[in-house]
C-alpha cells in the first residue's frame, strides 16, 4: 500500500559544499581555499630565489627550455584528468536526463494504456506512478549513499511497511522495479491492458534498468587515484624548478610568477576532483535532489494531485542540490 504525498521536506545541503562555494566568490577566498598550496609554492620559490640572489649562487639556475617542456607536459596531464572526469560528469547528466524523460513517458503510458473499467485498475495505476516516484528518490539515495529510511521523498511516496521492506534489500531500486513488473503483470492478468501495451511498459522498465546500471557503473568505478597523486607531486617539483629558470631575468618576481603558474595547474587538478563523482554533494555535482523533485512534481500533476512539493531552487549560497 503506497503512502500519502504531503509537501516537500527541506533540501539536503552538505557542509563541505557550502565551504566549497564560499571559497569561490573572489580571488582572496580562492587563495584561502588553496592556502596550503599557495604557502608551499611560495615557500619553495622563495628558498630557490634566496639561494640565487642572497647567497650569490648564480650558477643555481636552469635553462628555460626544459621548464617549458615540463610545464606543457604538466598542463596536458592535469587537463587529461580533468577532461576525463568531466566525461564522467556529463555521462551521469545524460543518464539522469534519460531518467526524467522515461519517467514522464512511463507515467503517461500507465495512465493512458490501462482500461479503467476494471475495478482494480485505477488503484494499480496510481500505485505504479507513485512507486516510480519512490524509485527516483531511492536511486538518488543509493548514488549519494544516503539512508532511505528517513528520506523525505520516500516518506512522501511509500508507507511504513514498504519502507521497512526496502530496508532489508541490498538493491532497493531493483526491488521497486520488480514490484512494478509484478503490478503490470497483474494488470495483464485482469485484462486491463493487452499484450502490445504490456510490451511498451516493459520497454520503459528496461530503459530504467539501463539508466540505473549506467549510474552504478560510474559510482562504483572510481577514477584511478594515482592520477591525482602523480599530478600533485609533479606540480610540487615544478614549483621548485620554475623559479630557477626565471630568477636570472626577473629576479624576485620569480616568486609570485611561480606561485601563479603552479596554482593554475593545481586549480585545474582540483576541478577534476570535484567532477570525479557526479553524484556527490559537492556544488559541481549533479543536482539530484532537484531532478527527483521535478520528476515527482511532473508525475503528481498527471495524477491530478493538488499538494505538490516546492519547486527546487538554489539555496542562499547559490547551490542547487
Amino acid at each position: 500500500m503506497l503512502g500519502s504525498l504531503p509537501g516537500a521536506g527541506p533540501l539536503l545541503v552538505c557542509r563541505r559544499a557550502r565551504v566549497f562555494v564560499e571559497y569561490h566568490r573572489s580571488v582572496l577566498t580562492l587563495l584561502a581555499w588553496q592556502w596550503r598550496a599557495v604557502v608551499t609554492y611560495a615557500g619553495v620559490a622563495t628558498l630557490m630565489v634566496v639561494v640565487h640572489r642572497v647567497g650569490a649562487q648564480e650558477w643555481f639556475t636552469i635553462p628555460a627550455l626544459p621548464l617549458t617542456v615540463m610545464g606543457a607536459a604538466i598542463g596536458i596531464f592535469v587537463s587529461f584528468r580533468t577532461n576525463s572526469c568531466y566525461d564522467r560528469w556529463w555521462e551521469g547528466r545524460r543518464l539522469w536526463g534519460q531518467l526524467v524523460n522515461t519517467s514522464r513517458h512511463f507515467a503517461s503510458q500507465t495512465l493512458g494504456y490501462v482500461d479503467t473499467t476494471h475495478a482494480a485498475a485505477p488503484a494499480i495505476q496510481r500505485e505504479l506512478v507513485v512507486r516510480h516516484i519512490a524509485y527516483a528518490h531511492a536511486m538518488r539515495c543509493a548514488l549519494r549513499e544516503q539512508p532511505i529510511a528517513h528520506d523525505p521523498g520516500l516518506l512522501r511516496a511509500l508507507d511504513a511497511d514498504e519502507r521497512a521492506a526496502l530496508a532489508d534489500e541490498p538493491n532497493p531500486c531493483h526491488a521497486l522495479l520488480h514490484r512494478q513488473v509484478v503490478a503490470i503483470a497483474e494488470l495483464r492478468r485482469i485484462g486491463a491492458i493487452d499484450g502490445f501495451f504490456l510490451q511498451q511498459l516493459d520497454r520503459s522498465l528496461a530503459v530504467l534498468l539501463d539508466v540505473q546500471g549506467g549510474c552504478e557503473r560510474i559510482k562504483k568505478t572510481p577514477f584511478p587515484q594515482s592520477y591525482g597523486f602523480v599530478g600533485t607531486k609533479i606540480i610540487g617539483v615544478y614549483s621548485a624548478l620554475l623559479p630557477l629558470g626565471m630568477v636570472a631575468s626577473v629576479g624576485w618576481l620569480a616568486i609570485p610568477i611561480a606561485v601563479l603558474v603552479c596554482l593554475s595547474f593545481r586549480l585545474i587538478d582540483e576541478v577534476g576532483d570535484a567532477l570525479e563523482d557526479p553524484f556527490s554533494m559537492q556544488p559541481l555535482a549533479l543536482p539530484l535532489h532537484a531532478i527527483t523533485t521535478t520528476i515527482e512534481i511532473d508525475l503528481l500533476r498527471r495524477l491530478g494531485a493538488r499538494e505538490l512539493p516546492a519547486t527546487p531552487a538554489p539555496d542562499q549560497q547559490g547551490v542547487l542540490m
